[in-house]
């Protein structure tokens, strides 16, 4: 009897050790045997506008600055940007796009007219980086440029004349100011949105008439091979979704959206390192609601156009919190944690699992605005840990997106749960790269790799974490965040086992 009751206790323990072993091993299946849509560079573009000191002091110091330059742009900022592969630069905003008037940056400096930013700290600008100066600094990092035209303070004449100033080699009145002002061919400028935020800051439109605004805008452009982009809804406005695919997509390339993370509620967005868990999960929690607002956009993009021509562009995105104490309320200035670094990951990951409609994406904002992948404070420069999940990103850049199937663990806290795990796949000149976020801050996470369809010989991967689920990087400190080599896997049997640390970002590529 006392042999049969240890039998049967030592039975209920490996029984228990086995179904613990199941619960907490999260299973990933990568279909390499099932390649989907290609994505698309651009969903790794960034956005810059006249906002505090993103341009002046972030990307433009000017070329009498002590602080080392090339014509103006900041050295050690655009060899960090050619680092990290940027395809694509959003300019000149934003609600700053729709007060500015392109002809008052263009010629000599010194003759330029200034302007005051009326929506960011109503500050003095001298219109010293202008079209000249945004387009030579996506040449000089290696991005393909995108112009926000004036519409909300605009006029029909006016957008066309710059599309004409920019991409015609024709004689006309606009290719020879060009050629005045010092630029003797053409920039080759693909992407050009007619607005931004026209429910908003844009002009407090309606989308029965910002409908046809567009297409009277888009009917001037008149550029071989430009891509048109419609000025789209706010977070979860359905409706204006509706009204401009059913009224305009002939006329359009992509219509843009526009959501950004905000922890709290807009009154008081909470800081942006001071937070505890519950500040954590809920900023996760609000970042994956970004899935649901582009599956149900594309849905109804779907009924006007099943052949998924016209791209959903997410043109904002990314954290939103209190300014650092101290600085211009009016810059929106903040720092970026590890909390940024995942919210990054997971929007990435969205992105590229809807690669068949999501053809743009653009974190705000590039320098010292918002969610920042750099900030500067004069001579010196932070790579922010959202730098380093493009960093590891970057390799999705015109992939072909794979099919994931994820079965994971639930993070929970106080009685709400998310997926532990998030993720995104594709493939590349043989290569299969996965990048991963583990969302839960305390524990760790047995993955278990299926790749069907791929001969896995060698496997490499690199993590962004830290100890802290507020860590930061901040000027004339060791970076408290950056990337590592991850050797915590291996292959057997020909799948990947892995231990994804807590609270972070993983890339894994195999061969």
């Amino acid at each position: 009897m006392k042999n049969l009751l240890s039998f049967r206790f030592l039975f209920t323990l490996l029984l228990m050790a086995f179904t613990f072993s199941a619960m907490t091993q999260t299973k990933i299946v990568v279909h390499a045997d099932q390649p989907g849509a290609k994505i698309d560079k651009a969903i790794y573009g960034h956005f810059a506008e006249h906002l505090g000191h993103c341009i002046y002091g972030g990307i433009y110091v000017g070329d009498k600055s002590d602080i080392p330059n090339d014509r103006g742009f900041r050295s050690d900022v655009v060899k960090a940007l050619k680092d990290l592969s940027v395809p694509l630069v959003r300019w000149p905003g934003g609600c700053f796009a729709d007060t500015y008037h392109w002809k008052d940056g263009i010629g000599p400096k010194s003759q330029r007219p200034s302007i005051v930013n009326v929506h960011w700290g109503g500050v003095t600008e001298d219109n010293s980086f202008g079209t000249h100066e945004f387009l030579d600094f996506c040449e000089l990092i290696g991005a393909d440029a995108y112009v926000n035209l004036n519409v909300g303070s605009g006029t029909v004449q006016e957008a066309s004349e710059w599309v004409e100033y920019v991409t015609s080699s024709n004689e006309s009145p606009m290719t020879n100011l060009r050629k005045k002002n010092g630029r003797e061919k053409p920039w080759n400028v693909k992407y050009w949105a007619v607005g931004n935020e026209t429910w908003g800051c844009g002009g407090n439109m309606r989308p029965e008439y910002y409908a046809d605004l567009y297409r009277n805008y888009a009917s001037f452009m008149r550029a071989p091979g430009i891509y048109k982009i419609a000025s789209g809804a706010n977070v979860e406005d359905y409706h204006w979704t509706e009204v401009m695919m059913r009224e305009a997509t002939r006329m359009m390339n992509g219509l843009s959206v526009h959501y950004y993370t905000v922890p709290f509620n807009w009154g008081n967005k909470g800081s942006a390192t001071d937070f505890n868990e519950l500040v954590w999960f809920t900023t996760l929690q609000k970042t994956l609601k970004m899935d649901t607002l582009v599956t149900r956009h594309s849905a109804i993009m779907d009924k006007y156009d099943p052949k998924k021509r016209v791209g959903l562009l997410v043109d904002e995105w990314g954290t939103w919190y209190n300014v650092e104490p101290g600085t211009n309320p009016g810059f929106l200035f903040q720092q970026n944690t590890l909390r940024d670094a995942l919210v990054a990951g997971i929007n990435l990951n969205i992105f590229n699992n809807h690669a068949d409609r999501v053809r743009m994406s653009n974190i705000a904002q590039m320098i010292n605005v918002l969610q920042s992948v750099i900030l500067t404070k004069d001579k010196e420069m932070v790579l922010t840990p959202t730098y380093y999940v493009f960093k590891l990103y970057k390799v999705h850049q015109d992939a072909t997106m794979l099919p994931v199937e994820v079965k994971c663990n639930q993070y929970t806290l106080e009685n709400q749960s998310l997926d532990a795990v998030n993720c995104s796949a594709s493939t590349k000149n043989g290569v299969v790269s996965m990048t991963l976020c583990n969302l839960d801050p305390n524990k760790s996470q047995q993955v278990s790799f299926d790749l069907p369809g791929s001969n896995l010989t060698k496997v490499s991967a690199k993590v962004v974490t830290a100890g802290k689920i507020n860590a930061y990087n901040d000027f004339g400190k060791k970076a408290e965040v950056t990337e590592a080599d991850f050797k915590d896997l291996k292959i057997v049997n020909g799948k990947i086992d892995a231990v994804l640390p807590s609270k972070s970002v993983v890339l894994i590529q195999v061969q």
